[in-house]
């Protein structure tokens, strides 16, 4: 996005306004890296104008690129320049060059986040750098976008039931439960296809800790250059599916084994309600919903059928379902835009903020029409919301959204305010601008509370008459001069074949 003469907001690439425009057609790029696959896919939008902003009416998927084993150097980093041979290819194939290319998303997991593969992997894309939103995605969010992506979540709005998506790749196993479109609970466990992989001669080649720590329990002879005999190979996979399985059946009244705990990369779940629909989405789901059939020299296949079988052998309840999508959970089609324009009654100071870019969107669960709201519980919601979405620790800037109930009277702006400035603390401590976003026409006073009563020391972006929702991105343009509000565009992650997401806020195909 661009400002250009007259304050007509313009993308960047097409040069089109989207203040006399009726429909704009925008070409977008997925990508997924991972720590085992990497893929990409190339979709068309088109947006359409809906009263005082644009919405995607249409997505069409013009190119599923291929799926490739994530190429790694000698020294067990990602090698860019395979990697760029690969995505060459792919754009090759789409018939698309990068130069056409108008928005999308880089999703990096895993291994793919360490920074001097972070860096190497942003280098190819330097070109697209200003118009993708770019996630660096840890445990939690890398678990739930496959929630999203698998259709978990818009699966317990059509059923009205509670379901868990177990997404289960290379490295870990991810687990979501999801109620009413929302994931309520995740976890997530170092158990995956290549936690163990082999040579073309069935050699053992890559050995991750937690597969030492498995083998040693379930009594395995594993070691590099050796070949695996298929009496150990069917009992670590036994106790590797075993572990999935006590996971996903883990409720606060039944304490996890410590070998189990020691396995976890989250928090164990602890949700109240117990799911009655499960789907499978990664690589290894590929195997056990029977759409692959190759070997890539690792455990996924046998992984696969051992899991199935003591699902159906030791879950009898629960009903199995397959995933609108499965290793292509976690690959995002595209960053879908809306444009809306905030309210004149707003605060940003100093005015120099501005523009900012792709902000990552919190929405934690704040009951702000309370007569007395407490700083306390408002902090602990906001800390919740950093943590699930893998913001926690105040790398970047985060945009809050909430919905003001109530009075705007100067107790309850400053409890508001006081659980802000605690639940952001860990960004504010690194000097990162605190942007909060509302419905209600009053964010000027909470930006003005925020800033000389509560003394932020931080710059303070405070923005009303817009809609969030979580898994969002926004860009929030410079003032405009002639009405004091600013435009906000909101980018949302698009998932191939997602539908009904409801009040999750995604579109649908």
């Amino acid at each position: 996005m661009s400002h250009e003469a007259g304050g007509r907001i313009f993308f960047s690439n097409i040069k089109r306004s989207l203040e006399v425009e009726d429909e704009i057609v925008l070409i977008s790029v997925g990508v997924d890296i991972g720590s085992s696959t990497s893929h990409l896919v190339f979709s068309r939008l088109v947006m359409e104008r809906l009263d005082n902003r644009y919405i995607v009416s249409e997505r069409t998927v013009l190119h599923e690129s291929d799926v490739l084993l994530t190429p790694y150097a000698e020294n067990q980093t990602i090698d860019a320049e395979r990697l760029g041979q690969f995505i060459e290819s792919q754009y090759e194939a789409a018939g698309i060059t990068p130069a056409k290319i108008d928005t999308g998303a880089l999703i990096l997991t895993g291994v793919a986040v360490r920074r001097s593969n972070a860096r190497a992997i942003a280098d190819l894309f330097a070109q697209e750098a200003g118009k993708f939103v770019s996630v660096s995605a840890g445990d939690a969010l890398e678990t739930t976008l496959a929630a999203f992506g698998s259709g978990a979540a818009a699966l317990s709005i059509r059923t009205a039931q509670v379901v868990m998506n177990i997404d289960m790749g290379g490295g870990t196993t991810k687990f979501a439960v999801c109620s009413q479109g929302q994931v309520v609970d995740i976890t997530a466990l170092d158990v995956g296809a290549r936690i163990v992989s082999f040579d073309s001669h069935g050699r053992v080649n890559r050995i991750e800790e937690a597969a030492k720590q498995l083998a040693l329990e379930a009594q395995v002879n594993l070691a590099l250059g050796e070949p695996l005999e298929e009496i150990d190979r069917l009992k670590l996979v036994q106790l590797m599916a075993q572990r999935v399985l006590q996971v996903a059946h883990h409720t606060q009244d039944t304490p996890l084994p410590d070998a189990v705990l020691g396995l976890l990369r989250l928090d164990p779940m602890g949700y109240g309600h117990h799911p009655t629909i499960l789907t499978f989405s990664g690589g290894v789901s590929e195997y056990l919903y029977d759409r692959q059939t190759a070997s890539f020299n690792d455990l996924g296949a046998d992984l696969a059928c051992e899991v199935k079988r003591l699902v159906l052998t030791q879950w009898p309840d629960i009903e199995l379902r397959e995933p609108m999508q499965g290793i292509r959970a976690t690959v995002v089609g595209a960053s879908q835009y809306t444009v809306q324009v905030s309210g004149s009654t707003i605060f940003v100071e100093p005015k120099e903020t501005l523009p900012l870019r792709n902000i990552a969107v919190i929405a934690p669960e704040l009951d702000l029409s309370a007569e007395v709201l407490e700083p306390d519980v408002i902090a602990q919601a906001i800390r919740k919301s950093l943590r699930r979405l893998d913001l926690h620790e105040g790398e970047t800037v985060v945009a809050l959204f909430y919905q003001w109930g109530g009075s705007a009277g100067y107790a309850r702006l400053d409890a508001f305010c006081s659980g802000v400035q605690s639940g952001l603390g860990a960004l504010i401590a690194k000097g990162r601008p605190v942007v909060l976003v509302g419905e209600a026409d009053c964010a000027g006073l909470i930006g003005i509370h925020c800033q000389q009563e509560r003394q932020f020391g931080v710059p303070v972006i405070s923005v009303d008459g817009v809609t969030l929702t979580e898994l969002n991105f926004v860009d929030i343009g410079e003032m405009l001069e002639t009405s004091g509000a600013v435009p906000v565009v909101i980018k949302s992650l698009v998932f191939p074949a997602s539908s009904g997401l409801g009040k999750s806020g995604f579109s649908a195909d």
